[in-house]
């Protein structure tokens, strides 16, 4: 019998300026609960989640705002590219992240959305506080300098 070739974990969309604009506290790992025609347009690799959140409603997860484009092979079967999507967690993921969302203000974003090992889509969400303007200065600055540091250390040998 053949064996099952393992794949690679695919990236399908990142966010990329989440860990600028935000302080990220912790990590989670979800599932997405998509129809057919979302999976195959995610393989694709067009799904963007920049502008996108996730929100508690009726004691679950949501992820809101993600742009996961139209199968364009389907026909009248094909979904809704910003519709709301539930995200699958544990109920003890859930009751945390409903609680720190509403006792200590933070926000659920999402940092990237891509297929593990077995195939299935995956969120990675994180729990995080938005940084002030100056917060965002620092960053930028402690960037360039480690940036500049790096060239200089190169110059000199």
């Amino acid at each position: 019998m053949a064996e099952k070739k393992e794949r690679p974990i695919k990236v399908v969309a990142e966010n990329r300026k989440a860990r600028f604009n935000y302080a990220i506290e912790d990590t989670v790992e979800a599932g997405v609960m998509l129809t057919g025609t979302e999976v195959k347009s995610a393989r694709n690799g067009k799904s963007t989640i920049a502008e996108s959140y996730a929100d508690s409603k009726g004691g679950e997860i949501w992820l809101v705002n993600a742009n996961i484009p139209e199968y364009l092979q389907a026909n009248r079967f094909n979904h809704e590219p910003k519709r709301p999507r539930k995200l699958l967690l544990h109920r003890k993921q859930i009751n945390k992240l409903i609680g720190a969302i509403e006792r200590e203000g933070m926000t659920l974003i999402p940092l990237k959305m891509y297929f593990n090992e077995q195939g299935r889509l995956k969120l990675q969400l994180a729990l995080a506080k938005g940084k002030k303007m100056h917060d965002k200065r620092e960053t930028e600055k402690k960037r360039d300098w480690a940036r500049e540091k790096g060239r200089l250390l190169r110059a000199r040998g």
